[in-house]
């Protein structure tokens, strides 16, 4: 089959369930993932054939896209933070906002080391403990960027942790990992200067709203939280880190932006200071500092 007729079909079968941008998007990155083939070398060759093996790839594709399994868990990875990740249903697909997330620790980070360094005059290691770290992405992309640093990894699922090590293994990076469920916890075995966390924080009845894509294929047990409790994890994590932050620790949550005002009373009642509230790329409440002095 030619590769043009091909994309045809990709555009024929799924417009009533995607923009023609997206499809195109996808069929690109299908063909590359299968078959090495850039964009551009599709542009250059349109009529390039498609060998039988590679064609059933496709097609099975294809299929799985018109029942709106990701993208990402078709391929089984995706891009985080200039990294590759291994992804499949039992992790979420990393999100851009929650990069910027990632790019906030790293700026905190430095004036943490550079102030330490410069008062003691010395070199000194860090500790960072991501919760609920689900593919790694997190914890990864910190380690990744910081080599002097210690970094743990939380979480309660086996099958993450499972998907979280291989991703470390694949980027290289030396990461402790974690199985605990985080509600059942109260104190941790070490202190950290660094806790970081990006919980369930979608209320159930937002289930509504949401694209099929999303509440079909991503595990909703790192999704959703009951209605009359949407800050339970935070709540939680917030008494963890009293106990287990180092004096001048820094805590990061990304929020749902629906509850930026509560969190931050929610913060401020346990004592926390220097509360910074920002918004992502999207223009939405999604991050939040707090500092432990």
């Amino acid at each position: 089959m030619i590769i043009n007729n091909l994309k045809k079909i990709f555009q024929n079968e799924l417009l009533s369930i995607y923009p023609k941008q997206e499809i195109d998007s996808f069929f690109y990155l299908l063909t590359e993932a299968f078959m090495g083939l850039k964009r551009v070398d599709i542009a250059l060759d349109p009529k390039f054939e498609i060998d039988i093996s590679n064609k059933q790839k496709l097609f099975s594709a294809l299929a799985k896209l018109k029942n709106e399994i990701p993208i990402q868990y078709i391929i089984g990875e995706t891009e985080f933070y200039g990294l590759t990740f291994i992804v499949d249903k039992n992790v979420l697909i990393p999100r851009p906002e929650t990069e910027e997330l990632v790019s906030w620790v790293l700026n905190e980070v430095k004036r943490l080391k550079d102030k330490v360094e410069r008062k003691d005059h010395k070199k000194t290691s860090i500790k960072i403990l991501d919760i609920g770290t689900g593919s790694g992405c997190i914890a990864i992309a910190l380690a990744k960027e910081l080599p002097y640093a210690n970094v743990w990894a939380l979480d309660i699922s086996d099958k993450a942790l499972k998907i979280a090590k291989l991703n470390a293994k694949l980027n290289n990076v030396n990461i402790q990992f974690l199985k605990k469920d985080i509600l059942k916890t109260k104190e941790l075995p070490l202190n950290f200067d660094i806790i970081i966390s990006n919980p369930p924080y979608i209320e159930e009845h937002e289930k509504s709203k949401m694209k099929n894509n999303v509440l079909l294929n991503e595990p909703q047990l790192a999704l959703f939280v009951k209605d009359h409790k949407p800050l339970i994890f935070y709540d939680i994590i917030s008494d963890i880190a009293l106990n287990n932050l180092h004096k001048n620790g820094l805590l990061f949550f990304e929020i749902n932006q629906a509850f930026g005002k509560e969190m931050i009373q929610l913060l401020n009642e346990k004592g926390f200071k220097d509360i910074e509230l920002r918004k992502d790329i999207f223009g939405n409440d999604r991050m939040l500092k707090a500092d432990l002095n």
